[in-house]
């Protein structure tokens, strides 16, 4: 693995005016052609049973830029556009492989402002980022350092909604390589009272990012509602709305990275739950927590921490009654209310709700990787209707 792993880099750069200009063009550009593009490519299918690939598109872009009215595609760096265009190829093939939703157009407003550079159209020199159109290098803010003697062979630079400008330096990291084999494994249950529980016993705290800044970020957006729409100032106290959601987003995610690497370091075997966040955070009452908390963001986290390391995360089936399920003797009973924290089960064991779970999530794991199938064991009701876990989730105040 080592030096196949290809890593992102990500770092914070301050632009000059000329190139803020600049980027910003680029990314208006980007975002037009690959709204054009999609359009050509819907009302091929829709109108004629056409379908429309990337070569097909890129014709077009060449044409476009020959026409009067988007002649200013002609005036940006063209791999930022071609790019644009590959994007929008790989989203029609995850779409046709059922693995998301149907392309959506982006928005000015809400969508990520990006343009992704290709060797062609940048200058990595002596520690220095120089992208096309520019006559000078990016100000970039080096908070480590990239790995020795690799340059970038992708460079992504994007804004986000607080007016941060970013740069990604993708490079292939030779220092990612398998841990030593270990013997330890771990089961982990999440829920909102505490982020994660481990079959260990040990219970990591739910920091709640989001109730700290609950203050600043009613008060900012409350000066939001108050300014009128299409006004400056309205734009302006949108910008300290985003400011306070980067700060909360950028604190979850360096708490997440700190507990996931320790996790995969020192685990062989990871044993999670298969859990529909997506469906979860339906919930009116437990949206806010579950977003902040971060589930999806986590898992994905040990995924690809554990493909670098040579560590394995394995999945059990979301409705697996491991809250209800003795750890000790094997026992599942029959009802377990939320607010039942801890239990005595009919073989004398006394359980904590959520170390019991995580136990039982992992002798689940296990099996799975002696019996190579998957677990689903559910109980049926008379009504026909399976009887899912109750997971640990306390509504917010």
């Amino acid at each position: 693995m080592g030096g196949q792993v290809k890593r992102a880099f990500k770092f914070r750069f301050y632009p000059t005016e000329a190139q803020a200009v600049e980027l910003s063009r680029t990314f208006g550009c980007v975002r037009k052609v690959y709204n054009l593009a999609l359009q050509a490519r819907s009302e091929a299918w829709t109108q004629r049973g056409e379908r429309v690939d990337y070569e097909a598109t890129s014709a077009l872009l060449t044409a476009w830029k020959r026409t009067e009215e988007l002649a200013f595609l002609g005036e940006v760096s063209a791999v930022p556009l071609q790019q644009g265009l590959r994007h929008l190829q790989a989203a029609f093939g995850n779409f046709f492989a059922k693995r998301a939703r149907f392309p959506r157009f982006k928005s000015r407003k809400r969508s990520r402002a990006s343009a992704e550079y290709t060797r062609s159209a940048f200058r990595w020199r002596d520690g220095t980022l120089t992208l096309a159109k520019m006559a000078a290098p990016l100000d970039i803010r080096w908070s480590r350092s990239l790995p020795d003697g690799v340059a970038p062979s992708t460079v992504t630079v994007s804004r986000d909604a607080a007016g941060r400008w970013f740069v990604s330096l993708l490079c292939e990291d030779p220092s990612v390589a398998p841990l030593p084999v270990t013997d330890a494994v771990v089961g982990i249950d999440v829920g909102l009272d505490h982020l994660l529980v481990l079959s260990t016993g040990e219970k990591i705290a739910n920091p709640r990012h989001e109730r700290r800044d609950r203050e600043r970020l009613v008060k900012a957006q409350r000066a939001l509602c108050r300014k009128q729409k299409g006004s400056s100032n309205r734009d302006k106290a949108r910008v300290k709305v985003a400011r306070v959601h980067a700060r909360m987003a950028d604190r979850r995610t360096d708490h997440l990275h700190k507990i996931t690497t320790r996790l995969v370091r020192d685990n062989q075997t990871l044993v999670i739950e298969d859990l529909a966040v997506s469906n979860m955070v339906g919930n009116h009452c437990l949206a806010r927590a579950i977003g902040d908390a971060g589930w999806r963001q986590c898992r994905q986290m040990l995924e690809y921490k554990a493909r670098w390391f040579g560590r394995e995360v394995i999945a059990v089936d979301r409705w697996f009654p491991s809250s209800k399920l003795c750890s000790v003797c094997g026992a599942l009973a029959a009802e377990m209310p939320l607010q039942v924290r801890a239990w005595t089960c009919g073989c004398g064991a006394t359980l904590d709700r959520d170390v019991n779970a995580a136990r039982n999530i992992l002798a689940a794991g296990l099996a799975v990787t002696v019996c190579g199938a998957g677990v689903r064991p559910q109980r049926n009701t008379p009504g026909g209707q399976s009887v899912t876990k109750q997971k640990n989730l306390r509504r917010e105040p």
